[in-house]
């Protein structure tokens, strides 16, 4: 039996044993597979299969409605249905409908029932990908790690805040030289730590794969001190079991509160700083300069290779934005 999966966007924790039983359901179909089945074996939610289902039923009518087989749509046909959408929804949402019938019709081809996809060769023009402006270089992010290692000692009795600098200062050099993200942070364990032979171990998530990533040699030796040092006094201080990388102050185990505080701290050395995204945004940019796309996507984690594709458009218009600095037209 497939192994169950609780997909690849977010759920409502409270809603876990129910969505369990529905997706047992679904696997131990004997029949012909529906629709909902191949998406769930593609690991989407439920709410995600919930919203392609709407756009596939809304396409269906619009085929009722026109006299048409869906056995038999051609491109010409697919075009006409997106004119009919245009003054109904925004730019955008067409192209996530024709994500969805492009998703069915690849059920219908597995299950034998059309021999083409009518939807592939569609392109949907004039949607813009969301681009994040002010993308650090490396040698930025570096100045960035370094001028936070150099903040004053903090004086006094303050032993907390003390070890917590000392914290952060390595979920900063994985923030930097990883391109982690809270979620892959904050699941860190120990044993994801490889000294030995420099790596790191990163964990999937819904919506990430696994990968192990090389550490910059400075950072073996700083979270070798965090494990043996620093770490071990946080467990004592807090009182705290567990075998997670990273420790909060706090009664929570989450890093929210963490992260929140680095940040603020960033952009006070940094007013360019705006965010996590940005960072990690920074540190896939400059991967692609140096490596592969598909050597990028293995390294930030992306189940598609579309999704590392996105971030060439930062690179090509900070490319852009040196033309015009250095060679301005007129």
């Amino acid at each position: 039996m497939a192994k169950i999966r609780l997909g690849k966007t977010k759920r409502n924790p409270k809603t876990e044993d129910a969505e369990l039983k529905v997706l047992q359901k679904l696997l131990e179909e004997k029949e012909q597979p529906s629709f909902k089945k191949y998406l769930l074996e593609r690991d989407y939610s439920l709410q995600t299969i919930k919203s392609f289902e709407v756009a596939v039923q809304r396409y269906q009518r619009w085929l009722t409605k026109e006299n048409l087989p869906e056995i038999s749509v051609s491109y010409n046909d697919m075009l006409h249905y997106i004119q009919s959408l245009r003054n109904t929804i925004k730019q955008r949402s067409i192209q996530t409908e024709l994500n969805s019938i492009k998703h069915y019709y690849n059920y219908l081809q597995q299950i034998g029932q059309v021999d083409s996809n009518p939807t592939i060769q569609v392109q949907i023009k004039g949607v813009k990908r969301r681009t994040l402006h002010n993308v650090f270089t490396k040698q930025e992010l570096d100045k960035l790690y370094k001028d936070y290692k150099e903040l004053p000692a903090i004086r006094g009795n303050y032993e907390a805040r003390k070890l917590s600098r000392k914290r952060n200062e390595v979920i900063l050099s994985l923030l930097i030289y990883q391109g982690l993200n809270t979620t892959e942070l904050s699941r860190v364990t120990i044993s994801d730590i490889q000294l030995r032979e420099g790596k790191l171990f990163i964990k999937s998530t819904r919506r990430s794969n696994e990968r192990t990533l090389q550490l910059e040699s400075h950072q073996v030796l700083d979270i070798m001190e965090y494990t043996l040092q620093t770490r071990e006094q946080l467990v004592a201080m807090t009182k705290k079991e567990t075998n997670l990388l990273f420790i909060s102050i706090g009664a929570s185990p989450d890093l929210h509160n963490v992260i929140t505080k680095l940040m603020r701290q960033l952009k006070q050395l940094n007013s360019k700083v705006t965010s996590l995204n940005q960072l990690r945004t920074s540190v896939i940019t400059n991967w692609l300069r140096i490596y592969n796309l598909r050597e990028t996507q293995y390294m930030a984690g992306h189940r598609y290779v579309s999704s590392t594709e996105a971030y060439l458009i930062n690179d090509l218009e900070d490319l852009h934005e040196q033309i015009d600095k250095y060679h301005p037209i007129g």
